[in-house]
């Protein structure tokens, strides 16, 4: 009997130790055929998760984020240990003291599958990184069990605080957040170290269903789970009973309930600085490392700057639309029947899709129109006895027409409060609407390059296209500083005379026949001139004189063009190009012909605060010594390569320093420093342009339809003109402004601005101009006679206010020191470098 017993439980005992030896065989099995080719988990000690990129301004201040993920990576001994313990006590309890995964909870799920309850994963922190780096999301056995091989690899490659670091960064928590560090922002809009318990526990009930444990939409369930957490950590005793009652009870706060202030609320509204930076950066870096790589970008915009440059082109071209008279401005309607109802009318309006980053306009609904007055309601605003919300018939004095014929009820328009200028008090409410006419401006430091402020269009949310970078147009007369400079190069001066009359130019196309502006000629102009009345036949002649070739070199190696196509009629600004490209060309003129290379971005930092990219590549002598000399500055370096030669520089600085002065520009500017600039208007006003320099700061402005058409009454110096002014008038009065610095090498002759000819030293007077000349250079100038001008000892000479008639017949009147030639064509002799004769 006892040997059947020992042989009947012997012959278990074996079955029981085969199967066991079986299971262990099968389980090695599985786990050697699915451990095979898993994924390197050892990578995961370099891994760097994609972080937001942040871009700020000059004064430290936060301007934009980007990123696909919003993820603020943060080291695992800056996240408190509130935060951490909250995590573990809802995912994984005994997280410090299991291998990568846990029996007990695996037993634990199980019975509670038996017993009738939800079956759940019992996956553990580990696990879960495992399943989040290198797994799919696929609820499947294979899956499961390459999930427990890498877990239990990766506890024995990295510590406990370093998978923790990995899962805390990485975890989805709802609302397009990333990690905890970005979690705190969304939700409560605090840091990490803000948070309270009850705060900590709420995210860490989200890692199960974030989208089911919304605060607002699923609130029960949301504090459900945060019960769920608050008891698990008091229980793990990582907080106390006390703590647990005050946490219980605490309120569910968030940014989605309204309690706070949104994070995004605390930065400025995207405008086209920081989306050009981003297009630029995308570029360099390439878009994976941008909007994951956590980069840290300091911006050149100086904000005073960049607030004033959208001010004053709204400004402009509000302006210009106004004065055409036309009402284009609804920007949506609403039901009539909603109108009754205030509340209805508010939520309707604010579902309007309407740009909303116009500084001090407000979109309102036509509530009723009157013969005097149209009733509005203004989104936010609420009406009151000092500021009733009526526009009246006055304020529509610039449109055609009346309320009747411009608007109906339930139009929804944008609206502005108008002021008293003395002292700011409330005049009315003002009809406002987005220009059909569109433009860019954009200013830079003419030494480093730096652009201080840049404005792509009236509003960044009505249109993103960056028209100071994107568009190309014809920059028209604002292109011939470029010839005059080529010019003056090649051996011409300020003072040599070119003729100003018809001129012919056979083109593939049959015969070309320019003409200036103001269909008029004016015979033998200086140079100075001709800049300075942005006279066309006299830049065709100067070009076919010197040679497009030589023009479209110059302009080239100025970055306005990649290839400027060697045509006659290009030096008249035809081929199209961008402001940003003329605007940094124009510092080089301002620099004294040293190039300069644009930016936006002064330095860029990797996530670890290593600098991959700084514009400024001067070399600092004296950086590395212990000290200096008290007063001694430390030695720069610049190797800047020059452009243009230094005097050229100067003479043109001067040339478009009579622009403004007396020129297309006069009157337009007046900032009581030394300013210099160049109008540009194309064939029939479809781009007008001003780009204009002080010492220090050259800024730009165009204007023009997207398709473009023309624009009537338009022109650079009325339109951008005043644009460049009030901007700089800010710019001028923070950075100053000083004399334009005079080359060594040369010396000051004075002439008349009109005819070219030579005055004497002591010789004053509103046409009398001190010209620069290359030191041993000897110009040919007019001979001087009772004021008029002699060119060879064959013509005659005429004075202020006569007339005659030329040997060949062709009839020369002088009026205000102007020459002008009536016929459509004359020969007026051979041009020289020093002059005509």
């Amino acid at each position: 009997m006892l040997r059947f017993i020992a042989s009947f439980f012997g012959g278990i005992f074996s079955w029981i130790t085969t199967g066991a030896v079986m299971a262990a065989l099968i389980v090695g099995a599985v786990f050697y055929m699915y451990g095979r080719d898993l994924p390197n988990h050892e990578q995961l000690s370099l891994y760097a998760p994609p972080t937001i990129s942040r871009i700020y301004n000059g004064e430290g201040r936060l301007i934009d984020e980007f990123a696909q993920e919003r993820r603020l990576f943060t080291p695992i001994e800056d996240i408190p240990d509130i935060v951490k313990h909250a995590f573990i006590s809802a995912e994984d309890k005994n997280f410090f003291v299991h291998r990568g995964y846990d029996p007990r909870g695996m037993v634990a799920a199980a019975l509670d599958a038996a017993r009738g309850g939800r079956l759940r994963g019992a996956s553990t922190i580990t696990q879960q990184v495992m399943k989040n780096f290198l797994l799919s999301a696929d609820r499947t056995a294979e899956r499961k069990i390459k999930e427990l091989i890498l877990a239990s690899r990766l506890e024995e490659t990295l510590s406990k605080d370093e998978i923790l670091e990995l899962y805390l960064n990485e975890i989805y928590l709802g609302q397009n957040s990333y990690g905890v560090t970005a979690a705190a922002q969304v939700y409560f809009n605090k840091t990490l170290e803000e948070l309270s318990v009850a705060e900590a526990a709420y995210l860490g009930a989200l890692p199960q269903r974030p989208a089911e444990t919304h605060p607002v939409r699923d609130r029960e369930r949301a504090l459900s789970r945060r019960e769920y957490v608050l008891r698990e950590m008091r229980e793990n005793g990582y907080i106390s009973a006390e703590e647990y009652e005050v946490a219980q009870a605490d309120p569910l706060r968030t940014v989605q309930a309204g309690d706070y202030a949104a994070f995004g609320a605390t930065l400025p509204p995207r405008d086209y600085f920081t989306d050009e930076i981003r297009r630029q950066l995308s570029g360099d870096f390439g878009e994976e490392e941008f909007f994951g790589g956590g980069l840290t970008i300091r911006a050149t915009v100086d904000p005073e700057l960049q607030a004033e440059a959208e001010k004053a082109l709204r400004a402009g071209l509000e302006k210009y639309d106004r004065g055409l008279g036309v009402w284009h401005g609804k920007e949506g309607e609403i039901a009539e029947d909603k109108l009754a109802d205030a509340e209805e009318w508010r939520a309707a309006l604010t579902e309007i899709d309407m740009p909303r980053d116009i500084q001090g306009w407000f979109p309102a609904v036509v509530l009723g129109i009157e013969a005097q007055q149209l009733r509005i309601g203004i989104e936010g605003v609420e009406p009151t006895g000092e500021e009733p919300q009526v526009v009246p018939r006055e304020d529509i004095r610039w449109l055609k027409g009346d309320f009747f014929d411009n608007f109906e009820v339930g139009d929804v328009v944008y609206v502005r409060r108008m002021t008293r200028d003395s002292d700011g008090s409330f005049l009315r409410w003002t009809l406002r609407q987005i220009p059909e006419v569109q433009g860019g401006f954009m200013a830079m430091d003419v030494e480093t390059g730096r652009v201080l402020a840049m404005q792509g269009g009236f509003s960044y949310q009505d249109s993103a296209f960056n028209r100071a970078t994107q568009a190309d147009r014809q920059p028209g007369s604002s292109f011939k500083p470029f010839v005059y400079a080529t010019a003056l190069d090649s051996g011409f001066s300020p003072a040599t005379i070119i003729i100003d009359a018809p001129i012919e130019v056979k083109t593939g196309d049959g015969i070309w026949r320019p003409t200036n502006a103001s269909h008029q000629f004016y015979g033998p102009t200086p140079l100075r001139t001709g800049i300075e009345r942005s006279r066309n036949l006299m830049t065709v002649r100067l070009a076919q004189e010197i040679g497009m070739e030589l023009v479209a070199g110059y302009a080239e190696r100025f970055g306005v063009y990649d290839r400027l196509e060697p045509f006659l009629a290009n030096a008249l600004g035809s081929q199209e190009t961008t402001l940003f490209k003329m605007v940094a060309a124009y510092a080089m003129f301002a620099n004294g012909g040293e190039r300069v290379e644009p930016t936006l971005v002064d330095r860029v930092q990797n996530r670890w605060g290593e600098t991959i990219y700084r514009h400024d590549d001067r070399t600092c002598e004296d950086c590395q010594v212990a000290s200096l000399e008290p007063g001694v500055p430390p030695t720069i370096t610049d190797d800047r390569e020059r452009v243009m030669n230094a005097i050229t520089a100067y003479q043109l600085t001067s040339m478009m320093q009579g622009v403004v002065q007396r020129g297309t520009a006069a009157g337009r500017v007046n900032l009581g420093v030394p300013v210099a600039g160049k109008t540009g208007t194309t064939n029939d006003a479809k781009d007008v342009w001003f780009i204009g320099f002080t010492s220090n700061i050259v800024a730009g402005c165009y204007m023009g339809y997207d398709r473009p058409k023309r624009m009537p009454g338009a022109s650079g110096g009325a339109m951008c003109a005043p644009v460049f002014d009030q901007f700089m008038k800010v710019a001028t009065e923070k950075y100053g402004g000083g004399k334009f610095d005079l080359p060594p090498g040369g010396h000051f002759i004075k002439i008349d601005r009109f005819t070219g000819a030579r005055l004497p030293d002591s010789a004053s007077g509103p046409n009398v101009v001190a010209e620069y000349f290359r030191s041993g250079e000897e110009p040919v100038f007019g001979v001087m006679f009772d004021g008029g001008w002699a060119m060879g000892s064959n013509l005659p000479l005429f004075g202020p206010g006569e007339g005659g008639i030329v040997e060949d017949g062709v009839t020369v009147e002088t009026a205000d020191g102007e020459v002008t030639i009536i016929p459509e064509k004359a020969d007026f002799g051979t041009l020289s470098s020093g002059g005509l004769y």
